[in-house]
């Protein structure tokens, strides 16, 4: 069995230039640039609705643009779609198989569409779908399938694999197998462009991640640098009795911000008041004693260190999987 190797390339891996696309309702991708290079991991990170999927679509060549430009692998859609359909792997959100045919029946059917690619036994291993490859599609659980529709992306041997929402609706454990999956094809020296809407997700596959929200993208970098550009050691949660009132959590907040040392900023979602502090030895203690002379009831108090979530909420007052 041969490793996969990408053939050098002087172009990146995607370049799209003032996408845009709309709807009868909505502007799905609104003047959207991007570059992704060859051998990348990179991640579409925002909420549902925010756009990924449309723009994942257009540049698998699923979808029509309205105006812009989109070169994969330094083709286009428009020249070069034949190349295109041979040197790209792509598992959508959701994948409809026979649900009569067997695993390694519905492999060999999709395998059978190209000249060259990996045996269906080397597939059957990397998914982790030995052991079932007699099993029925219709048998196989939520995480297997995700497995399954993997292994069919990989069918060609492509160069770039597109992920759309990768291990939405898994369980935490089909969620892992499938990162650790993701991870080994990165390290083959595939691109691998992902949408997801968890952070988690991205700060553990991506080299880089695009945030975007409404069809624009608000930030762009590795995980690490987004999460430092924040400039918080910490982020204090304090879920506060909802005897206190809407109104004086809101007022509290006011106060908190104005009298905690080190808080950077402060924000009020429901009864849980949110704080991104520069030194937690400092801003906690005085937290404390802001929120005991407003006689503000506590009921818990968590601290975490800064993640992608709270990026996406500093940029945009809103959480990552918020609909």
């Amino acid at each position: 069995m041969t490793q996969f190797t990408a053939p050098p390339s002087p172009f990146p891996a995607l370049r799209l230039r003032d996408l845009h696309k709309s709807y009868k309702d909505v502007r799905a991708v609104d003047g959207l640039d991007l570059e992704v290079a060859i051998g990348e991991c990179f991640g579409l990170l925002g909420p549902n609705g925010a756009g990924k999927t449309t723009t994942i679509e257009i540049c698998e060549g699923l979808n029509q643009p309205d105006a812009g430009v989109v070169e994969v692998l330094g083709l286009t859609w428009v020249k070069n779609a034949d190349q295109l359909r041979r040197r790209i792997g792509v598992s959508l959100q959701e994948t409809q198989f026979a649900e009569k045919l067997t695993v390694e029946e519905t492999i060999g059917l999709f395998r059978s569409f190209y000249g060259t690619g990996p045996t269906i036994e080397k597939l059957l291993t990397q998914v982790q779908l030995a052991d079932k490859r007699r099993g029925r599609v219709g048998q196989l659980s939520g995480g297997q399938r995700q497995r399954l529709a993997l292994a069919i992306a990989l069918v060609g041997e492509p160069e770039l694999l597109f992920l759309d929402e990768p291990t939405t609706g898994l369980d935490p454990q089909s969620r892992r197998q499938l990162w650790e999956l993701i991870a080994g094809f990165r390290s083959e020296g595939r691109t691998v462009i992902l949408t997801t809407h968890y952070m988690e997700e991205a700060e553990r596959l991506c080299d880089r991640v695009a945030i975007v929200d409404r069809g624009r993208m608000i930030a762009l970098g590795t995980p690490r640098e987004l999460i430092s550009d924040l400039g918080a050691e910490q982020v204090i949660e304090v879920a506060v009795a909802e005897d206190n009132g809407a109104a004086q959590i809101v007022a509290v907040a006011g106060v908190v911000q104005a009298g905690v040392a080190g808080a950077l900023d402060t924000r009020v979602e429901g009864s849980v008041l949110s704080l991104r502090v520069e030194r937690l030895h400092q801003s906690l203690p005085s937290l404390l004693d802001v929120l005991r002379r407003e006689r503000v009831q506590i009921e818990e108090l968590r601290t975490h260190a800064p993640t992608l979530e709270d990026v996406f909420v500093a940029l945009t007052g809103r959480h990552l999987r918020d609909e």
